[in-house]
């Protein structure tokens, strides 16, 4: 990582609260550089707390963009951090009028030339997709990383309409540990305890609306920009990597957003920034990468972004099974447009005797971290006692094959049980036996005619299903073996339904794998695709100090008990530990998510999310704590969700609550 010091401009940095409509103040970090020119402005726009949370990775671009004659603003939502107002669900309609109205704001200052950008990875790619689809006349420009077009199938909740159970209960118990924050007394005032206060009065978990909506219906459809590109007007530059689950969305823009303004960029990265050099890599000087995008839509500068291939993606070259990777080998590949000439679906007919597939509700304990973040146990171990447990169909390599795209299956399945799942991983199988996850899907079999509704499975039938596997790109060698690999459990990524013990009869005959198969060593292939070393400006001084006398807790653990048939997965987040900012702001936080199951009892699925918080000032004597419990369990109707609140100042508890609910499983 080179880290740039000197810039075409000098930079100041003011904090500034923004004014809403109705009198909200939001809070906001304005780096600028110097210069008597008006310039054009980004926004990134986030729940995430800009004056702890993601200080250090905005010190690493912020600064950059400013020194490169951009205003550069961090702004928190409402409810979030130092803003007013009460946190509201994800990408809300307020969120978003708020976020027009910032970027509103920011035309108009004297020193915008009233052109803006917005950009942002995960929460902060939605909402830049989210707003440029409510078209504000300033909004000229959009970076969305690692983000989603689709807010039912494609996100944190559900996943081929059914539950995902390893991320639907730890996002929204990590967001209510999030919004149950306190404002900091050294940049919001004496009025601190007031609106810490009323926040927690107005909070209610996310996991609530998430399960009072099992299928596709307008709570999902708001903030989905899929249900309408045409409200697209700025030009958007989608980027995701291959270990990241939201990768699908740069597909779908390119293919419906106009070609003379979108681009796209995949590559091997996990859900993080392409420039921090986080596995796996190799890391870009993706910082560099975006200000060509800004410069030509912002600047009007002729910077070559308009003759880059549509579509710039990193074919992975075949990998060992490993949780982490420093960088994976491959070659970047370039293509003209999307669906590509250069990739063509070839099915694969998949042979034999129909086969029963009755999976162990423990199928799955090996899927590796939904949203990887580079840390040492995010990616999916070796395969085979995965494999073990599902029904597998392999194919020979006899020459190299490189796939690019969603692979698809259409599997003929006769069922006993009205509800159930199927999942289907892709498996890259070395000579040794060795497996390495490739890709994977999922159907809810409720969800066989569409997301949008729940149709039980007549029980005793027969029918052919189709789903897509995520998007990714992947190169067999001569001698390995392609192996589709169909399950009918995944725990903990999949909450399993009643019933699924009974799995189903998978019939080859009428099944196929359809691989998106690009010619070999197309035009393009590396040749002309290249990036610049990863640069960023100085980092944020971060201390992290070591606990005493304490050993780390395992990032994932899995522990079964033989005689009782129990697997107990303990995960720990890894998202920061203690650390102490260059403002005197000690911060400590630890996570533990714990995923239970019975192997052969999907009712006897069983989450729990416990976090707890630390803000103190010593200067200030002021020691702020927050500790949350989330957990979840079912029965055969309903899902049983129970979520506490504990926030503390010194020794005085200033809020505690509990809440309990009982939620059908309409399509869970």
């Amino acid at each position: 990582m080179h880290i740039r010091t000197t810039f075409p401009h000098s930079v100041t940095c003011e904090d500034v609260r923004i004014p809403l409509p109705d009198g909200t103040l939001l809070y906001a970090r304005v780096w600028r550089p110097v210069t008597e020119d008006p310039v054009p402005a980004l926004l990134e726009y986030l729940p995430y707390r800009l004056s702890d949370w993601t200080a250090p990775r905005d010190a690493q671009r912020h600064p950059y963009y400013a020194g490169h004659g951009y205003a550069s603003v961090r702004v928190d939502v409402r409810g979030h951090g130092n803003s007013g107002g009460a946190p509201g669900d994800e990408y809300s309609a307020a969120e978003l009028a708020d976020g027009v109205a910032v970027i509103e704001w920011l035309a108009r200052q004297p020193w915008c030339n009233g052109r803006v950008g917005m950009f942002g990875i995960s929460w902060g790619g939605f909402n830049s997709l989210q707003v440029a689809a409510l078209a504000p006349e300033p909004l000229k420009a959009i970076v969305t990383v690692c983000s989603t077009d689709d807010r039912y199938d494609n996100d944190v909740h559900y996943m081929g309409g059914s539950v995902l159970a390893v991320d639907m209960h730890a996002w929204a118990s990590t967001m209510l540990a999030f919004a149950s924050r306190p404002p900091d007394p050294q940049y919001a005032g004496e009025g601190w305890r007031d609106m810490w206060r009323d926040r927690l009065e107005q909070l209610d978990p996310f996991i609530h609306t998430w399960l009072d909506h099992q299928t596709r219906d307008a709570y999902w459809r708001h903030g989905s920009a899929c249900e309408d590109y045409g409200r697209i007007d700025a030009a958007v530059l989608a980027v995701g990597g291959w270990h990241d689950p939201y990768r699908d969305t740069v597909f779908r823009l390119l293919e419906n957003l106009p070609a003379d303004r979108v681009r796209g960029l995949i590559g091997p990265w996990s859900h993080q920034y392409p420039d921090r050099g986080l596995p796996p890599g190799p890391a870009i000087g993706f910082l560099q990468e975006t200000l060509r995008w800004w410069d030509h839509w912002l600047k009007g500068e002729d910077t070559g972004v308009r003759e880059d291939p549509l579509l710039r993606a990193y074919l992975n070259d075949s990998h060992p099974p490993a949780t982490v990777y420093d960088t994976l080998p491959g070659r970047w590949v370039g293509e003209p447009s999307w669906p590509s000439p250069n990739v063509t679906t070839t099915p694969l007919a998949l042979r034999g005797r129909p086969v029963p597939v009755r999976s162990p509700q423990h199928t799955g304990v090996d899927a590796g971290r939904f949203f990887p973040f580079g840390n040492d146990a995010d990616l999916p171990p070796d395969q085979r006692e995965e494999d073990a447990r599902s029904a597998c169909f392999d194919f020979d390599a006899d020459a190299e094959t490189s796939i690019l795209g969603r692979p698809r299956v259409r599997l003929r399945l006769h069922s006993e049980a009205a509800r159930g799942q199927v999942i289907a991983r892709l498996c890259d199988v070395a000579p040794d036996g060795s497996s390495t996850l490739v890709t994977r899907g999922v159907l809810n079999l409720s969800a066989r005619h569409g997301r949008d509704r729940a149709v039980p499975w007549t029980a005793g039938t027969t029918e052919e299903v189709a789903f897509d596997l995520n998007g990714i790109g992947h190169t067999f060698p001569p001698g390995h073996r392609i192996r589709l690999a169909v399950s009918s459990a995944y725990w903990p990524w999949i909450w399993p339904q009643p019933g699924s013990e009974a799995g189903f009869t998978l019939d080859p005959a009428g099944s196929t794998l359809e691989l998106p198969v690009r010619a070999p060593r197309s035009p393009g292939d590396t040749d002309g695709i290249t990036f610049a070393a990863p640069e960023q400006s100085p980092p944020l001084d971060v201390r992290t100090p070591a606990a005493p006398h304490a050993s780390p807790r395992p990032e994932r653990l899995l522990t079964r008990d033989v005689a009782e048939g129990t697997w107990r997965l303990d995960v720990d987040p890894r998202y920061g530990g203690t650390r102490v900012y260059p403002d005197g702001l000690e911060f400590t936080e630890d996570a533990l998510e714990t995923y239970t199951i019975q192997e052969s009892d999907p009712l006897s699925a069983r989450t729990r999310s416990d976090w707890a918080v630390r803000l103190h000032r010593p200067d200030l004597g002021w020691d702020a704590r927050v500790r949350t419990r989330s957990e979840i369990t079912c029965d055969a109707t309903h899902f049983v969700t129970s979520n506490e609140v504990t926030c503390t100042e010194g020794d005085e508890v200033l809020f505690h609550r509990t809440w309990e609910r009982r939620i059908p499983r309409t399509a869970g």
